[in-house]
């Protein structure tokens, strides 16, 4: 089965676990994700499954889309698609759909998303700075003081912190655990933070670095 789908962040609450302790949550819609596309070696040089999700309108979908889409089975155009690297040869078909049952609580998980955008930023929000003293007179407050070094080299330090924009960064959070799969609302409540505002889409993915070893 592959262990990863497309989805949508929808936001941020808490539950209580079996022991009543409180537990902050992210809720995930993740998929159905219905297969677009089977790559093989012998076709494409290697093995991977396109995923799509969501629908796009009639009206905003390219010819070329809903034909894309029409080879797999599909009536509508997925508004978002995503391809999973395989090592071997993929059990699923196109037309098959993958859904939130691909994954099980106490499960760790990768969620790779977009970061909030917050434009133009000083040194002290970007970089956390410590800044200069807040009395009155200073006239140093949230300034960023010295970048250059006099004679010898004569120049700034590549990658000085500068101000500059943030966030809008490709982000993967990693280990979170999966607390609860809701699979009649296509639902993950994933234990944490992840990147994104309400609404941005999401990759979850089982986590390469986190699962617990298998006995021996």
């Amino acid at each position: 089965m592959i262990a990863t789908l497309l989805g949508k962040k929808i936001g941020m609450t808490q539950i209580y676990d079996a022991q009543n302790v409180l537990i902050p949550v992210t809720v995930v819609e993740a998929g159905p994700c219905p297969v677009v596309q089977v790559k093989t070696v012998e076709s494409d040089g290697y093995y991977a499954v396109q995923l799509g999700f969501s629908k796009k309108k009639l009206k905003n979908a390219s010819k070329a889309e809903l034909n894309h889409a029409k080879k797999a089975g599909l009536a509508d155009a997925p508004r978002r698609l995503g391809e999973v690297r395989l090592t071997e040869a993929p059990s699923v078909k196109p037309g098959d759909v993958v859904t939130v049952t691909a994954f099980h609580e106490g499960q760790f998980v990768d969620v790779i998303g977009v970061s909030k955008g917050k434009s133009f930023q000083g040194v002290v929000k970007k970089h956390h700075v410590q800044g200069g003293p807040a009395a009155h007179g200073s006239m140093f407050h949230r300034r960023i003081g010295s970048i250059g070094m006099r004679q010898t080299p004569g120049r700034s330090w590549k990658n000085q912190s500068m101000p500059g924009h943030l966030g809008t960064d490709h982000c993967t959070m990693q280990n979170l655990r999966v607390v609860k799969v809701l699979p009649e609302k296509n639902l993950l409540l994933v234990k944490g933070a992840i990147p994104g505002a309400n609404g941005d889409d999401v990759i979850v993915r089982s986590a390469i670095k986190g699962q617990p070893k298998a006995a021996k």
